[in-house]
């Protein structure tokens, strides 16, 4: 286990966060079952306690945790509306806790508390290989519940030894496999339960917000497919389950296998889930009308389908329910070409899908991981889309605490691939998140303190690659994940689309030692400027003379070379007009083709603007054929795909071992829609001070709308073309000001207009 020195320093700036939940004086005991268990087990645990209250209560609060994920209720009505509690984080160096309400549920006289515990993140199979008890191989519930009477007197209920453990209904649980919930068992089985290892020194309130059931589907379409199975279709690709309905003999069994797609032929299609058997199974008790849902699973899909109902398939009887984190919405975008507002809705859909509380790279498969580089590649993309300071904030507490002592950052946080081999260290793009997140939400929430919490990772993270350069100043080769599943060709021209590793590797170096100076200066860390400058301008021009020819030709001819070149300015200012020259190049040597990858898709078309060929930034986002954005919005889907062509133009598959079809990566384009096509930019952290600047040459766009809100409120940005003028309509919230550029019809002219507050209108020709 890792010293907590410094998240003891990082939970400091959190009290404002979680000052909601306060943390109780722990009377409470860990609690766990009291009979023979098998090794491995994926059978959830009950647990009870009934007690009586012999006046009117007051005010009654429970705080509620589990090694594992739980469900308590009170007098059999559930405790709160949040799911796969306590959520899923570095359990050795923080568990987390929920503070509860619990006062309308209970009465004087007779009470009890019930709960059940699966196996979760905790205990279940998370990662791949022999892969169970991660964390440890017993599950366990704590819970304490204060009661205040209206006589001002007060009671506490806590887990001990006086409590019971059975079994229950649910009979299998586990994240990548499903759950199997029979009716014909109650919770029986009572027995004493065990004290478990004392430990509340790793016990933190929870700061984001927890997952919730949210949208809800029901069947677009019930299918006999080609193979003659019944599937059934709720037009989109989510997370979560499906409920259902049912009215049959007892010990009829019904089966629900979970897909994002079907194949080429109409047929239910789910090889891509690898070993994942993500299968629900729920057997009838005969009791009349039943109905089925998970409590500690949850899967992504579009499609289910469906064995063993009893009776005909009813679009009333199955309703698929989204599960993902609460975050608040934060902005909207729409404009008239409805290609890109599927788009939209797809990158959208993507980050729901995947901020099951752990940003994950997809919700489906035997994975399910929080990849480093995905979370940094996107997370500018999802500050639009919803508020997402407390989830990154809960998260980045696990970077830090996953951080090795030397520096290094893993792949995956939570940490669960402890045992893959790292070479020297963590890889560029992905350890990265460090510095990259952390700068960036200062720059979106302007959030100091959270800065100032956060800069002995950042630094850590920065020191740790300047221990690794070699007498150049370069780092060394080590292992490097590279621009993840950038464009492969059949043909000889595929050598233009792969970038050399540690070229790639280098760029992200002085990114995260340009994030850490940019830290430091906001922090009056002037020591540390100074010195880490030094480091960067010495680093770029070791890079120049490693990578760059004299005429501004990089070493890797390729879209994501130029891109981080550029995007990070590791070139002089004379040759980066000849560098993004020679991108453009690349660009139409592919037929208006982007061939980049994780690393260099969510900057090339911010590279594309700044250097002024917002055309081809356009004609990029425009393309719908392979590989595009909008191929896979074409090919019908309805979130992002994990790979450019994860269906093919033939209607084949790629390879099912790494095929994700709700992978929100390269929905990175999002920022730059919001930014660019709407215009809205923050010019100080926070959105203190606004820029409004659309840019819509050769947007072939006759209309954009949207809006993103902030502390201070919503900004709002609007222009349409009609008849020969522009009109362009904003809103500028209180407490900000504004720089507005407004746009002829070409979009080559501005005129710069200085607001404060309020509603305005500037027409243009």
């Amino acid at each position: 286990m890792k010293r907590l020195s410094l998240l003891c320093l990082l939970l400091c700036s959190f009290v404002l966060v979680v000052a909601q939940s306060a943390v109780p004086a722990w009377k409470a005991r860990w609690i766990g079952i009291g009979y023979n268990e098998e090794k491995n087990s994926s059978q959830p645990q009950y647990f009870r306690k009934a007690f009586s209250l012999g006046k009117k209560v007051k005010k009654a609060t429970a705080w509620i945790t589990a090694r594992g994920i739980y469900e308590a209720y009170i007098n059999g009505q559930r405790i709160g509306d949040s799911y796969l509690t306590p959520g899923w984080t570095s359990y050795n160096n923080q568990h987390q806790f929920q503070q509860y309400d619990v006062t309308a549920l209970l009465q004087k006289g007779g009470n009890s508390i019930d709960a059940m515990v699966g196996n979760g993140w905790y205990r279940g199979k998370i990662g791949w290989g022999d892969n169970m008890g991660r964390y440890g191989n017993r599950l366990g519930l704590l819970l304490q519940l204060e009661i205040t009477y209206t006589d001002g007197r007060t009671t506490t209920i806590v887990t001990d030894e006086s409590w019971q453990s059975g079994k229950g209904p649910s009979v299998f649980a586990e994240i990548y496999d499903g759950e199997t919930i029979d009716h014909r068992i109650s919770a029986s089985g009572w027995s004493p339960v065990t004290l478990e290892a004392q430990r509340f020194d790793n016990l933190v309130p929870a700061v984001s917000e927890p997952v919730r059931k949210k949208e809800t589907f029901t069947p677009i379409k019930i299918l006999r497919t080609p193979k003659g199975e019944q599937v059934i279709d709720f037009g989109q690709n989510l997370t979560g389950w499906v409920i259902v309905k049912a009215s049959g003999p007892a010990g009829a069994a019904i089966s629900i296998d979970h897909g994002e797609v079907l194949d080429k032929q109409g047929n239910f299609y789910n090889e891509n889930l690898r070993v994942a058997k993500a299968q629900a199974n729920y057997i009838l008790s005969g009791q009349g009308e039943e109905v089925f849902e998970p409590h500690f699973t949850f899967y992504g899909f579009r499609y289910i389908r469906v064995n063993g109902y009893p009776g005909e398939l009813k679009p009333e009887n199955f309703t698929a329910v989204a599960l993902y984190s609460d975050m608040k919405p934060a902005g909207t975008f729409e404009c008239s070409n409805p290609l890109l507002n599927q788009l939209q809705h797809n990158i959208t859909w993507g980050q729901r899908g995947n901020f099951v509380d752990v940003p994950t790279d997809c919700p489906q498969r035997d994975e399910r991981l929080g990849w480093t580089g995905d979370a940094q590649a996107f997370f500018r993309t999802a500050t639009f889309n919803f508020n997402v300071k407390n989830f990154f904030t809960k998260w980045l507490r696990d970077v830090a605490a996953e951080q090795d002592r030397d520096g290094q950052i893993p792949f995956v946080v939570p940490d669960v691939l402890k045992m893959t081999p790292t070479a020297e260290g963590g890889a560029a793009g992905w350890a990265d998140v460090a510095t990259i997140i952390p700068w960036q939400l200062y720059e979106v929430y302007g959030d100091r303190a959270l800065l100032q919490s956060q800069y002995p990772m950042m630094q850590k993270w920065v020191d740790y690659l300047a221990a690794r350069v070699n007498e150049q100043h370069l780092l060394k080769p080590r292992f490097q994940f590279g621009d993840w599943l950038s464009y492969r060709s059949p043909h000889d021209e595929a050598a233009h689309a792969i970038t050399d590793n540690q070229e790639i590797a280098n760029c992200f170096y002085a990114h995260s030692l340009q994030n850490l100076i940019n830290a430091a200066g906001v922090l009056g860390k002037t020591d540390d400027v100074a010195r880490y400058k030094i480091v960067l301008d010495t680093l770029k021009s070791s890079f120049l003379k490693e990578y760059v020819t004299p005429n501004g030709r990089l070493m890797s001819n390729t879209q994501t070379a130029y891109v981080l070149a550029l995007h990070f300015d590791m070139l002089p200012e004379s040759m980066r007009p000849m560098a993004a020259q020679r991108l453009v190049d690349n660009i139409k040597r592919y037929d208006m083709h982007l061939t980049t990858g994780f690393l260099g898709t969510p900057y090339l078309c911010h590279v594309l603007t700044r250097f002024g060929y917002p055309e081809v930034a356009y004609a990029l986002l425009r393309q719908e054929s392979y590989p595009s954005w909008l191929y896979p919005v074409k090919m019908g889907a309805t979130t992002i795909w994990e790979r450019w062509d994860g269906i093919k133009p033939d209607g084949e598959f790629q390879t099912v071992t790494m095929n994700s079809f709700n992978h929100y990566a390269y929905g990175a384009i999002g920022d730059w829609m919001y930014r660019n096509t709407l215009g809205i930019q923050p010019l100080e952290p926070g959105y203190k001070k606004i820029q409004i600047k659309p840019v819509i040459t050769e947007s072939k766009l006759t209309y954009a709308k949207g809006s993103y809100e902030t502390a201070y409120g919503k900004i709002a940005s609007s222009w349409r073309i009609e008849g020969g003028k522009l009109t362009l309509s904003v809103e500028i919230p209180a407490g900000t000001t504004a720089e507005v550029y407004v746009p002829d019809t070409s979009g080559k002219q501005y005129s710069k207009k200085e607001v404060g507050p309020g509603k305005y209108e500037w027409t243009a020709e």
